[in-house]
């Protein structure tokens, strides 16, 4: 790239944010900022300049992209990372900045695979009774209220930070960070003796072996679907598509 020094903001917390901050990072020419959520105590920090907390709406990023002389977004948050995109897709409009959208493609059901594709967390906790009962719930700690009433089940609850109440009475809970390994989750299901699984569609292959390991345990899954994204952003789905982009761009005459 050529140039004076480009500045790159990149709405992260995912494997992808970390990667692609990495590898434009090493761009001399580049200036890049990641900004995390803050809802997890101790995040694994990206190369690069970090901000943490939020923007205060779509309103407060169009002035931080303008007060930092932002000439790219990126948008590679979680996909049930709930209204940023929408945020981002309307303060890049309004500050004028090109916006790509980082989005991995999601897991998609094979042979074997008895999936139950559900819109939200209510809708999981709902078809669990017929399924099954003791959960592997991999949802992450926020929305445990959803399963609270589920007195008669018993739920596995695996985050990366301590859930907090209102969570189901019958439960235990495993701390852990990604990636995991197909062995471990196949000990876990048996250990466990987990007869049904609830995860959200977040695709990529760092959470994707305990699908693995329900299919070959049999053991149904409940799946929530991704929520909707603003239609006309420009998506990338790797990290090596995004650096392209941003090439592409900068380079332009």
């Amino acid at each position: 790239m050529s140039g004076a020094e480009r500045h790159v903001l990149i709405l992260g917390g995912t494997t992808e944010a970390r990667r692609l901050a990495a590898e434009l990072a090493t761009d001399p020419s580049l200036r890049v900022t990641s900004s995390l959520a803050g809802r997890v105590a101790a995040p694994r920090l990206p190369a690069g300049e970090v901000r943490v907390g939020g923007f205060g709406g779509p309103g407060g990023l169009a002035r931080w992209l303008r007060e930092q002389q932002v000439d790219a977004l990126i948008d590679a948050t979680h996909p049930f990372a709930g209204t940023i995109s929408f945020n981002a897709a309307e303060a890049a409009t309004d500050a004028r900045v090109p916006l790509l959208a980082l989005r991995r493609p999601g897991w998609t059901a094979g042979p074997g695979d008895r999936w139950t594709s559900v819109a939200s967390l209510d809708e999981a906790a709902q078809a669990l009774p017929a399924l099954g009962e003791r959960v592997f719930l991999t949802t992450g700690r926020m929305g445990l209220a959803a399963f609270a009433h589920l007195e008669d089940m018993w739920f596995l609850v695996r985050s990366v930070d301590a859930p907090e109440p209102p969570m189901p009475r019958r439960m235990e809970t495993v701390l852990e960070r990604g990636p995991f390994t197909l062995d471990g989750e196949r000990e876990l299901l048996r250990r466990h003796r987990v007869d049904v699984l609830v995860t959200k569609d977040s695709g990529g292959e760092a959470t994707a072996a305990k699908l693995v390991a329900a299919r070959e345990a049999s053991v149904p899954v409940v799946v929530v679907r991704r929520p909707v994204v603003p239609t006309g952003v420009p998506e990338a789905a790797d990290v090596a598509a995004a650096v392209a982009w941003v090439g592409a761009l900068f380079d332009a005459p």
